[in-house]
């Protein structure tokens, strides 16, 4: 039941502007009928009147019947795209049946091309073959319009040449129908492709920002906190080491500040203050190691076996990122009294090692730290290893390993 509603109705929508389209080619195919039938029974074609009695062609105006016939083969075609296949078959029976009923007049055989340019245009190829092997047929075997052999070979092989062109032509023009549309599909399909990967690195863009402003605000915050702390014990008993304890943070404090509007700066467009300058890399190495023992924590720092002039610069700025972020776990969450800090090269690449005596990290899950994910993140992206986790003496250990032939994907 499915498949015949398929073959009788045409499932495309119809808007009013294609109604009334269908409704104007049904109007001028009646209209070029009418010419035809009265050009044909004139002398303007054939003016020699002996040659149009030998064809049976008689000087006389058309009846009214001859333009119902007409009509009958011409005016379904105002429904050709809702119902392809029924208005075919009605005006190419139609047309066959009614050519031969009238003496020296011949029906135009456009309502047929028409109605075949349709199916060829709206149901495919095979349907298209199917409607033409109808066509051909019928216009081959059914009674000529003649009474002349010469002359009805002359209309049929033009009947015949009018159907395959229509069919060509629908054909023809669904391809095209076919290519603009998928053009257009490809069209949107790369714009689409194009958004997402505009909003893939936007997004990989903030959370690489925000894993650098988490880097500089923690390690900086913690060292600010416990300088405080430190100034607030001492204030009554050693003054001096007091001011001195608020020194380091108000330089700490400013030095994040300066940190945090360079980054600003950059994000800033047509900003010519913005600071460019590459993220610090290992030799603040020291720096992290101060740091540390200014939170009480004894550290042993090993970079005797790294070579950094071998390290491409965003990698060295990787493994310095990582270890501050380690630094800052220690100094936050570990109640560590001492750790060690090595760093070398090697041939597998670039490896560090942060590790410390206290009871370990924030976990990842807990709400609260970030820095293990953030530093795992970095070193995958760079396409190196990381592990973090408890050490089997106690304490926590950091590790990461970065390959110097890294693509620069986090930098």
């Amino acid at each position: 039941m499915a498949d015949m509603e398929n073959f009788l109705v045409n499932n495309r929508p119809m808007a009013p502007k294609d109604w009334a389209v269908d409704v104007a080619v049904m109007l001028a195919a009646f209209l070029f009928g009418c010419g035809q039938l009265m050009l044909t029974a004139s002398s303007i074609v054939i003016p020699d009147l002996e040659l149009r009695q030998y064809l049976g062609i008689v000087n006389v105006v058309p009846d009214t019947s001859v333009f119902v016939a007409l009509a009958l083969t011409t005016l379904p075609l105002a429904a050709r795209r809702r119902f392809p296949w029924p208005v075919f078959l009605f005006v190419l029976i139609t047309f066959l049946g009614l050519q031969s009923a009238f003496r020296g007049f011949s029906l135009t055989v456009v309502g047929p091309v028409v109605a075949l340019y349709t199916i060829a245009c709206e149901r495919g190829r095979t349907e298209a073959a199917v409607a033409v092997a109808l066509a051909v047929a019928g216009v081959l075997f059914a009674d000529a319009p003649s009474r002349t052999a010469s002359l009805a070979f002359f209309t049929r092989f033009q009947n015949v040449a009018l159907l395959a062109a229509a069919a060509l032509a629908g054909y023809a023009y669904r391809t095209h129908r076919a290519y603009v549309a998928e053009t257009e599909r490809r069209a949107l399909e790369a714009e689409r492709s194009r958004e997402e990967e505009a909003a893939r690195r936007v997004e990989e863009e903030r959370v690489r920002i925000a894993r650098e402003v988490h880097d500089i605000t923690a390690h900086s915050l913690s060292a600010v906190s416990i300088q405080a702390a430190a100034a607030e014990r001492l204030v009554d008993r050693d003054p001096a080491a007091a001011k001195l304890a608020i020194a380091v943070a108000r330089t700490t404090a400013k030095d994040a500040l300066e940190e945090i509007r360079g980054m600003i700066g950059v994000l800033r467009a047509g900003d010519p203050a913005a600071e460019t300058e590459p993220t610090a890399g290992t030799e603040r190495l020291d720096d992290l190691a101060a740091y540390l023992r200014r939170a009480g924590v004894d550290v042993a720092l090993d970079t005797g076996g790294y070579d950094r002039a071998a390290v491409p610069a965003f990698v060295d700025v990787a493994l310095y990122g990582i270890a501050r972020e380690a630094a800052t776990n220690i100094v936050r969450h570990a109640g560590a009294h001492a750790a060690t800090i090595r760093l070398a090269t090697g041939p597998t690449g670039a490896n560090l090692s942060v590790e410390d005596d206290g009871r370990g990290a924030a976990a990842e899950t807990d709400g609260r730290g970030h820095g293990i994910a953030g530093m795992a993140e970095r070193v995958g992206l760079l396409g190196g290893t990381f592990a973090a986790g408890p050490r089997p003496r106690g304490g926590f250990r950091v590790e990461a390993r970065i390959p110097l032939g890294a693509e620069k994907e986090a930098s």
